[in-house]
C-alpha cells in the first residue's frame, strides 16, 4: 500500500467510508507497514466525523462571558507580584559579589511568570480532581494561594548564603527587599497596569469558586453589555470627597464603613459634622461634650464633668465646693461646723457670683473675704465630735450587752450540761493517757536496766583479762 497521502485525505474528504482531517504531515506507517485508516476497527469505517455540527453547537451556546474581577484583590496580587519579585531577586544574589538584584530581575520575572501561570492552570486539578478531594479541602482565599506560589518560587531560587544567613539576618534581608521594591516603583520597571492584567488572569485560574470574579456567560454582546451595569464585580470609585479608592460594587458598604474620607457627626453627640480621621483628635481636643475634672478636682470634687456644662455644674454644687475649701481653710474644725458655716455663706447677700469662679485659687480668696465680712467662725473641734459619736457608740454596745446577757444566761444552762458530758468523756482521755505513759516508763526502765547489765559485763571481763596479763608477765620475762 502507498504510504504517501493521497489528495482526498489531504482535502479531507471520505477515504474507506470515514470522514479524515487533513494532515500537514506525511501519514505515518507503523511498524507491521499499515497505515493508520488500515488500523480502524471494521464497526469504525462507515462512522462519519461531522465537524460542521460540532461548530454549530458552540454557536449556539454562550460565548460572550464577563469576567470582572474584585479590583481590591486584582490590586493586593499586582502588589504581590511587585514584593515576590523583589524577594526573589534578593534571596538570588545574596552574598555575591558579582551581581545584584537588578541585574537578574528581568530573567527572574521571566521565570517566576512561567511558574505561577504554570501552577494556577493546574491549581484545580492537582488540589480537586487528581487527588480525588472535595471542594472542602481547598478552603484558602485566592490571593493566599497566590502568596503561597510566590513564596514556593522564592524557596527555589534561593541559594546556598541566603539559606544559610536568612535566620541571621532577616531584619537586613526585609530591609533590602523593600529598598528593590521602591527602586522597581520609581524606575517603572514593572507598570501597576500589566502586573493587575497578569494578576486577573491568574485570579480567574485560581477563584474556581468565584468568590473574587464573575463567571457569567451571555449570548449576545447587548446582554453582556446589560450584565456588567449591574455586575456585583464592576469597578467602582468612592464617592467620598477626597477618596479615590477602587473597589467592587459588592463592597461599598463594607468600604463605607471604614473610608477616612466619610463624612460623619460626632460621636460625643456635639453639633459637628468632620471625616472620620478626624473623629479622634477632634473628641480628644476641641469637642465641647467631652469630659473633663471640675475645676475644683484638686479638693475632692472627683466626678468629670462634661465641658460645655462647667458652669452649670459650678452653680449647682456650690455648696459641695465650699465645703471643700472649708475644709481646707479650717482643718479642725469639724464637718457639721463646716456644714453650718457653708450654709451661712450662702445665705448671705455677699455670695452673689461666687458660682461663676472656676479658679480655686479666686474661689479661696472670695471665701476668705466674706469670712471676715461675716464675723469669726464659732466651731468645734473635731475631738469633741469624735467623743461625742464615741459616746453615742458606746451607749449602743451597752445596750446590745444587756440583751446579750439575757440570752446568755439561757445558754449557760445549756452550756453547762455539755460541759458536764464533756468532762465525762476527757475523764476516760485522761486515764488512757495516764496508762500509756506508764507503759512507756516501764519501758524505759527496762532499757536503761540492761545497758547497766552490759556494762557490768564488760567491766567484769576487763578486770580479767588485766589479771591474767599480770600472772603472766614473769613468766614471759624469765
Amino acid at each position: 500500500m502507498d504510504t504517501t497521502t493521497t489528495d482526498a485525505e489531504t482535502k479531507g474528504e471520505k477515504v474507506g467510508g470515514v470522514q479524515v482531517k487533513p494532515e500537514k504531515t506525511d501519514n505515518v506507517q507503523n511498524k507491521q507497514g499499515k497505515s493508520e485508516d488500515e488500523l480502524l476497527p471494521d464497526h469504525l469505517e462507515d462512522v462519519q466525523l461531522k465537524p460542521e455540527k460540532i461548530e454549530e453547537r458552540k454557536e449556539e451556546g454562550p460565548s460572550f462571558a464577563c469576567d470582572l474581577c474584585d479590583a481590591e484583590i486584582v490590586h493586593q496580587i499586582a502588589q504581590e507580584l511587585l514584593s515576590g519579585l523583589a524577594t526573589a531577586c534578593v534571596d538570588n544574589t545574596t552574598g555575591g559579589l558579582f551581581k545584584n538584584p537588578a541585574a537578574v530581575a528581568v530573567d527572574i520575572r521571566k521565570e517566576m511568570l512561567e511558574y505561577i501561570l504554570q501552577r494556577s492552570e493546574s491549581f484545580v486539578a492537582e488540589f480537586v480532581i487528581l487527588e480525588g478531594g472535595q471542594e472542602g479541602e481547598v478552603l484558602d482565599h485566592p490571593f493566599g494561594i497566590i502568596s503561597a506560589f510566590l513564596d514556593d518560587f522564592d524557596s527555589m531560587k534561593r541559594n546556598w548564603f541566603s539559606r544559610v544567613s536568612g535566620w541571621l539576618l532577616s531584619e537586613m534581608r526585609e530591609d533590602r527587599v523593600d529598598d528593590f521594591v521602591q527602586e522597581m516603583e520609581l524606575n517603572s520597571f514593572w507598570v501597576l497596569d500589566r502586573r493587575e492584567a497578569i494578576g486577573q488572569t491568574i485570579l480567574k485560574n485560581v477563584d474556581f469558586k468565584n468568590i473574587c470574579h464573575c463567571s457569567q456567560k451571555f449570548s449576545s454582546e447587548e446582554e453582556l453589555a446589560e450584565h456588567r451595569t449591574q455586575c456585583g464585580f464592576r469597578s467602582v470609585i468612592c464617592e467620598n470627597e477626597g477618596c479615590s479608592a477602587t473597589f467592587s460594587a459588592a463592597l461599598t458598604e463594607k468600604h463605607d464603613s471604614t473610608c477616612p474620607f466619610k463624612v460623619l457627626p460626632c460621636e460625643q453627640k456635639c453639633s459637628e459634622y468632620l471625616l472620620r480621621q478626624e473623629m479622634d483628635r477632634h473628641c480628644i481636643t476641641v469637642c465641647p461634650m467631652k469630659l473633663v475634672n471640675c475645676p475644683f478636682y484638686s479638693i475632692g470634687c472627683q466626678p468629670p464633668v462634661v465641658q460645655c456644662m462647667i458652669s452649670e455644674h459650678c452653680s449647682e454644687n456650690l455648696h459641695s465646693h465650699l465645703l471643700y475649701i472649708l475644709q481646707f481653710i479650717h482643718k479642725e474644725a469639724s464637718v457639721k461646723c463646716l456644714k453650718q458655716r457653708a450654709a451661712q455663706i450662702e445665705q448671705s447677700s455677699f455670695s452673689s457670683g461666687l458660682g461663676d469662679v472656676k479658679v480655686v485659687r479666686f474661689f479661696t480668696v472670695a471665701v476668705k473675704d466674706i469670712e471676715q465680712k461675716l464675723g469669726p467662725f464659732d466651731y468645734k473641734q473635731k475631738d469633741a465630735d469624735s467623743k461625742e459619736e464615741t459616746k453615742a457608740e458606746d451607749t449602743t454596745k451597752e445596750n446590745n450587752k444587756d440583751n446579750v446577757d439575757t440570752k446568755g444566761e439561757v445558754t449557760k444552762k445549756e452550756d453547762s450540761e455539755e460541759e458536764d458530758t464533756k468532762t465525762e468523756g476527757t475523764k476516760g482521755d485522761v486515764t488512757k493517757k495516764d496508762t500509756k505513759e506508764e507503759d512507756t516508763q516501764k519501758e524505759d526502765m527496762n532499757k536503761e536496766d540492761i545497758k547497766e547489765h552490759t556494762r557490768e559485763e564488760v567491766r567484769k571481763k576487763e578486770d580479767n583479762m588485766e589479771e591474767e596479763l599480770k600472772a603472766l608477765t614473769p613468766m614471759i620475762l624469765n
